[in-house]
């Protein structure tokens, strides 16, 4: 395989994925805000929250159509860039990705148009059920999605089979239930409701700052302020979670997150300034704290953390013993009835793929020397000074929301969001959830390399055979559809949150009153 198609591969995907998940975290958050939002105005029947919930929910519906139209593209990727990863691996990788469109997505497209067009058509609670429905369904395609992506990281519940030379489920339920999938859903969900809460507090500070709809700005920071800081907590806790679930699942993602390249005596303490040396393998200007790197990742005083040259050793050990097992399945081509290869196969067969890292250096494994497996094992370094400094730019960012909603709390009970100091970072700091959200996935993504799906499958093997001329076409193609349709997003945004929570009356009410003026356009300010 050219590894240049390969690099090129990546990075189409890698643009779409990123520009993809612009729009799922705002669609994550604002639905279960807008849940929120109406539930308020069922119990308490004030128009005030109707017209707040509509407004909010339009700039939904726009964040959501965007979201659908980018995700459709990546999911034929897979095909059409990843043909021999959707191959090798379908079997299992597919099953969540066909769970998500028939359960979690068709959730969504039935409810969503309810949603907006049933506000005059539906009872009050059957609205709000129909809203539920959304964010349910929203966030069970995350949850689905994750689990795919969860099993790349940790192929729980699968087993290559020599029959059919391809990998496939042996336990569902391990599939389903892995662990490290559902640290990754419920820290990834939980960093979309902190982007939302961002995102309406910006909105809601903007109209505050012009003296504009400040009814339902300032009601609209009170419900994001609440919902912000438990999400930004939950964010803080569950990537703790996370951070434990490496221990057993990726270790060296762990050692590379934290540029520990020896083993230290346990427990390990947590690198919070360095300036990680690839060539070297030293981090100069180290600064650590004491035992927490233990205590985070072990959950214990006695737990070892292992540094990357000794799992560069362990990666050598393990290529060694994939080596047996690659030709263990190459004798049962030819002889499928071989009782030692089948033998030798179940004793070795966890670290088959293993051996496939040496096909990037040597077409027959076999036939790798000491040198060639060396070199496959360092492979598994993923960029260390990358991850270093994406990890503590996203945890640094995680933190500091925890402080912003703390003090969004404050001025919401001492200057009922009065201070335009306040207001000016609120509006400031929109983009850094983004930010975030985008180096977290850059992080789990980079962190993986070299493989498509962890220790079963190198990414330079899932590749199609493509030309450089073919994916070159196609990510210029992609970045002028996706750039346009960025400017219409923003254009649609800026225009509806210009326009605001303005809304046209009925004729008369059910009284044959006129509405007042209790949520409609003009709406007065407090």
């Amino acid at each position: 395989m050219d590894m240049a198609v390969v690099e090129l591969s990546r990075l189409q995907f890698a643009l779409t994925a990123m520009y993809h998940f612009l729009f799922v975290p705002l669609t994550l958050g604002l639905s279960f805000l807008l849940v929120i939002m109406e539930s308020i105005y069922v119990m308490t029947g004030k128009e005030i929250w109707r017209v707040t919930t509509r407004f909010w929910g339009k700039l939904f519906g726009i964040n959501f159509v965007l979201g659908v139209a980018t995700g459709i593209t990546m999911e034929f990727e897979f095909g059409t860039n990843w043909a021999y990863y959707a191959h090798y691996v379908g079997d299992i990788f597919g099953a969540p990705l066909a769970i998500e469109g028939l359960m979690a997505f068709f959730l969504e497209a039935t409810f969503v148009g309810l949603m907006f067009f049933g506000w005059d058509r539906l009872s009050k609670v059957g609205h709000l059920f129909v809203t539920f429905c959304v964010a349910l369904g929203s966030n069970l395609s995350a949850l689905w999605i994750l689990i795919a992506n969860g099993w790349m990281q940790h192929p729980a519940g699968s087993a290559f089979n020599p029959e059919t030379m391809r990998m496939e489920v042996t336990d569902f339920y391990a599939v389903l239930f892995n662990p490290v999938a559902q640290a990754k859903f419920v820290h990834t969900v939980s960093a979309g409701y902190v982007c939302a809460s961002v995102f309406v507090m910006g909105v809601s500070a903007w109209y505050l700052l012009k003296g504009k709809w400040t009814n339902v700005a300032r009601r609209s920071m009170m419900v994001a302020a609440a919902f912000g800081l438990a999400s930004s907590l939950s964010v803080v806790v569950l990537g703790d979670e996370s951070g434990y679930a490496l221990t057993d699942n990726q270790k060296m993602k762990l050692a590379a997150i934290e540029a520990m390249w020896e083993t230290e005596p346990a427990p390990a303490g947590l690198s919070i300034f360095g300036f990680p040396d690839m060539d070297k393998h030293v981090t100069h200007f180290d600064i650590k704290i004491p035992y927490v790197l233990g205590l985070i990742s072990t959950r214990s005083l006695t737990g070892e953390v292992m540094g990357i040259n000794d799992l560069v050793l362990k990666a050598d050990e393990r290529i060694r013993s994939g080596l047996i097992a690659y030709d263990a399945v190459e004798k049962l081509k030819t002889d499928r009835t071989s009782a030692p290869a089948r033998e030798a196969f179940e004793l070795h067969k966890r670290d088959l793929g293993y051996a496939m890292l040496l096909k990037r250096y040597v077409p027959d494994p076999r036939q790798a020397s000491d040198q060639q497996i060396l070199m496959a094992a360092k492979d598994t370094i993923p960029d260390v000074p990358v991850m270093f400094w994406l990890f503590r730019m996203m945890a640094g960012i995680g933190f500091f929301f925890i402080a912003f909603f703390a003090l969004a709390f404050y001025c919401a009970s001492v200057c009922q969001f009065n201070k335009r100091w306040f207001l000016k970072l609120a509006v400031v700091i929109v983009p850094l959830p983004w930010l975030a959200i985008e180096g977290g996935w850059v992080l789990a993504e980079i962190g993986r390399q070299p493989w498509a799906v962890e220790g079963v499958l190198p990414t330079f093997l899932g590749a199609s055979s493509l030309t450089i001329s073919q994916i070159w076409t196609t990510i210029v193609g992609f970045t002028l559809l996706y750039g346009t349709l960025a400017v219409i997003e923003v254009r649609l945004m800026i225009a509806a949150v210009r326009k605001g929570p303005v809304e046209h009356p009925p004729a008369s009410s059910e009284g044959g009153q006129q509405q007042g003026n209790a949520g409609f356009a003009p709406l007065p300010a407090e």
